[in-house]
C-alpha cells in the first residue's frame, strides 16, 4: 500500500463528526474573526486577551465533559455492549416512536405550515428586511420543530434516496424565511445523518460542507443586501470576516461585565423571549427603532458569560460534553434513530459557535436527547444486566 492510500485511509477511518469537530470550528472561527480585526474591516479591532482566556477555559471544560463517559466506560459495570439487532426489547419499544409513515406525515405537514406561513406573510422574507422581522412567527417555530426532528429521523432510520426530495422542498421553504441559521441546521444536519447511514467518504463530505458554506454565505449576503435601513457595503468573504470579527467584538465587551444580566437570557430562551435582543440592549445600547429591535449574536460562550460569569460558562459547556458525547455512542451503538437526533444536536451547537445558545427550540432540541438517552440506557442496562 502506498503512502497515498495509507493517508486515504487514516482520512476515510477518522469519525470525522465526532463531538471534537465542535473544538475545530470554534478555532475555525476565531481564525475567521482575527482576519476581521487584521484588515479592521468596518473598524474592528483586536480583543482583549481575557476573550481568549473565557474561550480557552470553555473549550477544556467540554472537552472535560467529553472525557468523563469515555472514563467511566473502563468501568466493568459500565461496559457498554449491544447485539444491535431489531429484535432486542429496547429497539421494539422505541421504534413505535418512529414508525415510518408516522415520520413522512409529520414531514409534509411541516412542509406545508411553513407554506401556510409564506402565504400570510405575502412575500418573502429573504428579499425584504420589514418581511423578515416578521417572518419568525409562531407557525414557523412549530414547521421547523416538526420538520427537523422528523426529516432526520426519517432519512436515518429509512434512508431512501427519494426522501431527499422532501429535505430539498423544505430547505428552500425555509431558506425563503430569510435566516440562515434554520437553513444551515437543516444542510449541516441531513449532511451528518447521511454521512452515518451511507458511510460517505471523507472527500464527499468536504465537498458538501463547501457547498453549505457557499449557500450559507450566498443566504446571509442576500439577507443583508435586502434590509432597506443598511447602508454599508461588504463583499461575501468581508461580510463572513466582519460577522466573525463583530461577534467576538461582543464576545470582548460581555468579558468586561460578566454576571450582569442574572440569568436573564438563560430564562427568556427557555420562555420564548428574545435574548439576543436583549444582548444587544445590554451589552451594546441598541433600541428598537420604529419597533424594529436588532438581534445580537454572541458566540457559543457569550450568554452563560453575561448571565452567570465564568462558573456559569463551565457548567453550560461541561453539560454540552456530556450530553453531546452520551448522543455519540448512543448513535453509534444503536444506530437508527439515535443518528438522526445526535444529527441535529451536533449541527444545531456548531451553529451556536456563532449564534449563542439562545434559541428555545434548540433547548427543546437537547431536552428531545437527553430523553432518548434515558430510554436507551435504562433499557440497555436493564436487558443486559451490566449492573450488579
Amino acid at each position: 500500500m502506498t503512502f497515498t492510500q495509507n493517508i486515504k485511509q487514516i482520512v476515510n477511518n477518522i469519525d470525522i463528526f465526532s463531538p471534537y469537530i465542535i473544538v475545530v470550528f470554534v478555532l475555525i472561527y476565531v481564525a475567521l474573526a482575527a482576519l476581521g480585526y487584521y484588515y479592521h474591516i468596518r473598524n474592528l479591532d483586536w480583543a482583549d486577551s481575557i476573550t481568549y482566556y473565557y474561550i480557552i477555559f470553555g473549550m477544556a471544560i467540554f472537552i472535560l465533559g467529553l472525557s468523563i463517559p469515555r472514563i467511566t466506560s473502563n468501568f466493568k459495570k459500565f461496559t457498554l455492549k449491544i447485539d444491535g439487532s431489531k429484535k432486542s426489547p429496547w429497539y421494539s419499544k422505541i421504534r413505535l416512536l418512529v414508525n415510518e409513515k408516522v415520520l413522512f406525515s409529520l414531514v409534509i405537514l411541516a412542509i406545508v405550515l411553513q407554506g401556510v406561513n409564506l402565504a400570510i406573510l405575502g412575500g418573502i422574507p429573504l428579499l425584504s428586511g420589514y418581511l423578515k422581522f416578521q417572518a419568525t412567527t409562531d407557525l414557523w417555530r412549530i414547521a421547523y420543530v416538526i420538520f427537523l426532528p422528523s426529516l432526520n429521523l426519517l432519512l436515518a432510520k429509512y434512508p431512501r434516496k427519494w426522501y431527499y426530495i422532501l429535505f430539498v422542498v423544505g430547505l428552500i421553504l425555509f431558506a425563503i424565511n430569510g435566516y440562515r441559521t434554520s437553513s444551515m441546521a437543516i444542510i449541516l444536519s441531513v449532511i451528518i445523518t447521511t454521512y452515518y447511514t451511507m458511510r460517505l467518504k471523507a472527500k464527499y463530505v468536504l465537498i458538501l460542507i463547501g457547498l453549505m458554506a457557499i449557500i450559507g454565505i450566498a443566504l446571509g449576503y442576500v439577507a443583508v443586501k435586502a434590509i432597506q435601513w443598511q447602508t454599508w457595503v461588504l463583499n461575501p468573504l468581508e461580510l463572513v470576516f466582519y460577522r466573525a470579527g463583530f461577534t467576538m467584538m461582543v464576545l470582548d465587551k460581555i468579558a468586561h461585565m460578566p454576571g450582569l444580566t442574572g440569568g436573564e437570557l438563560f430564562h427568556q430562551a427557555l420562555t420564548g423571549g428574545h435574548p439576543r435582543v436583549t444582548v444587544g440592549e445590554v451589552v451594546l445600547g441598541y433600541r428598537p427603532v420604529n419597533g424594529i429591535t436588532t438581534s445580537i449574536t454572541s458566540t457559543l460562550f457569550g450568554p452563560a458569560i453575561l448571565d452567570f460569569g465564568a462558573w456559569g460558562l463551565a457548567v453550560q459547556m461541561f453539560l454540552f460534553g456530556l450530553i453531546i458525547r452520551f448522543m455519540h455512542s448512543a448513535q453509534k451503538i444503536a444506530g437508527g434513530a439515535f443518528i438522526g437526533l445526535y444529527a441535529i444536536i451536533l449541527a444545531h451547537t456548531l451553529i451556536w459557535i456563532e449564534t449563542g445558545p439562545t434559541d428555545g427550540m434548540v433547548w427543546f432540541f437537547y431536552g428531545l436527547g437527553i430523553i432518548s438517552l434515558i430510554i436507551f440506557y435504562w433499557l440497555y442496562l436493564r436487558n443486559n444486566k451490566t449492573l450488579n
